[in-house]
């Protein structure tokens, strides 16, 4: 599978595109503000008609799981879904099929002046080319 990221203000899926507010960005906060991943899946022809199981895992540049506070206590930041492509009539026969997902998120409450990085898994493998990196901004001097 081939994967496009871009980490955005927020992303939306309809009639199969990708609808993107504020994308492209790498550097955010310093305080925690809403924002989105989206995906673009390109789905081989070998690999449709198959459910899919997608994990996204938030990192700091260390490669450790950044926790937080939940009520049953401290959590990794992960998120999963799936999806399930068909193979449409009207292509020609080994077309990858596009899949669109888009991943919305609420104010994370990350480190000021930090490296983070959301890693990519589909069907239990990961790529290198399948991670968005982004940095928050210091804190103002008081």
């Amino acid at each position: 599978m081939k994967v496009t990221m871009l980490l955005c203000d927020a992303a939306q899926v309809a009639d199969g595109k990708l609808y993107i507010l504020g994308g492209g960005w790498s550097l955010t906060g310093p305080e925690p503000v809403p924002s989105a991943i989206a995906l673009k899946v390109e789905v081989g022809w070998h690999e449709v008609d198959t459910p899919h199981h997608w994990e996204l895992f938030l990192e700091d540049a260390d490669g450790r799981p950044v926790l937080v506070a939940t009520p049953e206590g401290s959590q990794p930041v992960e998120v999963r879904g799936e999806f399930q492509v068909t193979r449409p009539t009207t292509v020609p026969e080994g077309t990858p099929i596009d899949v669109a997902l888009a991943v919305n998120l609420g104010p994370l409450p990350l480190e000021p002046d930090s490296r983070y990085i959301w890693r990519l898994s589909i069907d239990g493998e990961a790529n290198e080319d399948w991670a968005l990196a982004f940095t928050t901004r210091p804190l103002s001097p008081a």
